[in-house]
């Protein structure tokens, strides 16, 4: 289509560039380097509160000097009201961590449906603080709490409370005033079920009501360091300036209890993959691009660059990647000044660009292009962000032929086929539910007992083993039924339900064996937390991770701006 063509809602097929194939795209190497796109779910929240012209409301605020206490803000939307809730604690140091195992915070969260009185605010004063101890009730949608970082928070103070700005650098070094450790929703705890908020148009799409208050945590923490300078030198102090309160996010700490969604919800990770790929092949597709195109994509590259050279991680494996990243951009950025037209013809622009960083750079630069296009045409690809909630489930089609179905296998699992699982390296670790917290983590199978209560996430496993048992039977057995097969061999029934569900899904399946030596979990969550539409990924080990969360949004006063959309690649300076 050319530039002046409105994108069509027509299949990536009928647009002239076919989406790249599952084999290519769900690996996990690749998955563990997305980044942030248009479609990706805080984007959509922003989009929905500007459009609809929310309003917010500070409806109590009642914080001492220390900024501890409790407070109030009203979300007026066009489908009703919702109230967040804040409780500020203080916090003793030795009691201050990140892991799901902490039980007391700085501060603590719910989000709730219409208003609250004085008996809602102390009933849940009694619970919220609490956490997974407390008892929150169908009418909370989200409980979630957070801690300082206390270095940052304390400079941002003294500098607002001398009448100074902090400065730029020092806030993006590390993005957040605040951190949040945990943000639970969709019934955990006798919270609100997703049910329920699906059938209201204004929170039903993925997330919603988990980063709606991750962003009003984000709103809190600068109230709250404003607050505490006040408090401290009321004659002195001024409020942060727009452009420092953009640049801080809010951090999130994040470990394996988030890894096993993906595997676990494989219809709905095909929905997110498919509209992610089928907004690439819709831009690949343009025939022609306009001179106001090309300078936007200009901008967004060079804001790009500046954003990758303000990315640095302790970890040496993310480092080096970000470092080969910034050469790769150096590179691209010179061939685009020396030879514009060579790098984005007259004739197919972004499908050259892509195919050129395909063919010669990192995953890293190729996942970061696939973003720097959808960017260029975010508001052409937006509407894709409703392609992305399902209520399809797994089901079994018991009539359906075991020839079929080992045809099936052979073709769509073939990465499964490979693996040779008598090697104890392809079994060397095995994935369970914690005592303590409930909470998912992985043992080293051959060192650690529990392997008898793992967790069902081996589907490659699981798979390679219904087609050896497959291919024992003769001919004849094969055109039997699957319901006849399964009722002589029902340990084969879940096995036998991904297979047949994910036929028509070809993006649920994460291709790469899950119980290997090799299998990096933060691959996973980069994955997921990119379509969230996270930053500066800080992975801390293989196993969990620190991003920056809205950094570069604009705030609650700012969504009327013609530019609500446009904070991707968010930097400290202007570029």
């Amino acid at each position: 289509m050319s530039e002046s063509t409105t994108a069509s809602t027509e299949t990536p097929e009928g647009s002239g560039v076919a989406l790249r194939p599952p084999d290519q795209v769900m690996r996990l190497d690749r998955m563990g380097s997305y980044f942030q796109t248009p479609i990706s779910f805080m984007r959509t929240l922003v989009r929905r509160m500007a459009a609809e012209k929310w309003r917010f409301e500070t409806e109590r605020f009642d914080l001492d000097a220390n900024g501890f206490g409790r407070a109030v803000y009203r979300l007026h939307t066009p489908h009703g009201d919702f109230s967040f809730i804040v409780f500020s604690h203080h916090l003793d140091p030795e009691d201050r961590t990140d892991r799901v195992i902490a039980e007391r915070w700085d501060a603590t969260f719910t989000l709730r449906e219409g208003s609250v009185d004085d008996a809602h605010l102390d009933r849940l004063e009694k619970n919220v603080p609490l956490q997974e101890a407390g008892r929150c009730s169908a009418d909370e949608m989200v409980l979630s709490r957070a801690n300082k970082s206390v270095r940052l928070f304390e400079y941002t103070v003294a500098r607002l409370a001398a009448g100074e700005q902090p400065d730029m650098a020092e806030l993006s070094k590390i993005g957040y005033l605040m951190r949040t450790t945990a943000v639970y929703g969709n019934g955990k705890f006798g919270l609100c079920d997703f049910g329920k908020l699906h059938e209201r148009p204004v929170l039903n799409a993925p997330f919603q009501a988990e980063l709606l208050t991750v962003y009003m945590i984000r709103h809190f923490s600068i109230a709250l360091v404003e607050h505490v300078a006040r408090a401290r030198n009321p004659d002195t102090a001024v409020a942060m300036a727009p452009a420092q309160r953009r640049i801080l996010g809010i951090g999130n700490s994040t470990g394996l209890g988030m890894a096993p969604f993906l595997i676990k919800h494989p219809i709905l990770i095909h929905q997110w993959i498919l509209a992610r790929e089928t907004a690439l092949a819709r831009v690949r597709s343009i025939s022609e691009a306009t001179s106001e195109r090309r300078e936007r994509f200009a901008g967004l590259f060079n804001r790009a660059v500046a954003h990758v050279a303000e990315w640095n991680v302790q970890d040496t494996r993310q480092q080096a990647r970000i470092e080969t990243l910034r050469d790769e951009l150096a590179d691209l950025g010179k061939r685009l000044q020396d030879a514009p037209h060579d790098m984005l013809p007259d004739n197919s622009p972004w499908e050259h660009f892509y195919r050129d960083v395909e063919s010669r750079c990192s995953l890293e630069a190729q996942e970061l292009t696939v973003s720097l296009l959808l960017e260029t045409y975010a508001a052409e690809v937006a509407d894709l962000d409703q392609t992305m909630a399902t209520d399809e489930i797994e089901k079994t089609t018991p009539a359906m032929r075991l020839s079929e179905l080992k045809r099936i296998i052979e073709t769509s699992y073939r990465w499964a086929l490979d693996i040779d699982f008598s090697n104890p390296k392809a079994q060397h670790y095995f994935w369970y539910y914690s005592e303590e917290k409930e909470e998912p983590r992985r043992g080293p199978r051959f060192e650690e007992p529990g392997a008898d209560c793992e967790m069902r996430l081996g589907f490659g496993r699981e798979i390679n083993g219904l087609h050896a048992a497959l291919t024992e039977l003769d001919e004849a057995d094969l055109g039997q039924l699957t319901a006849e097969f399964l009722l002589r061999q029902p340990q084969w029934r879940s096995a036998v339900r991904r297979v047949q569900t994910l036929h028509g899904f070809p993006y649920g399946e994460i291709r790469n064996n899950l119980l290997g030596s090799d299998c990096l979990p933060i691959d996973l969550l980069r994955c997921k937390l990119s379509f969230f539409g996270a930053t500066k990924w800080d992975p801390k080990s293989d196993l969990w991770t620190r991003i920056s969360m809205y950094q570069g949004a604009p705030h609650i006063n700012e969504l009327d701006a013609a530019n609500v959309d446009d904070w991707a690649f968010p930097v400290s300076t202007e570029h």
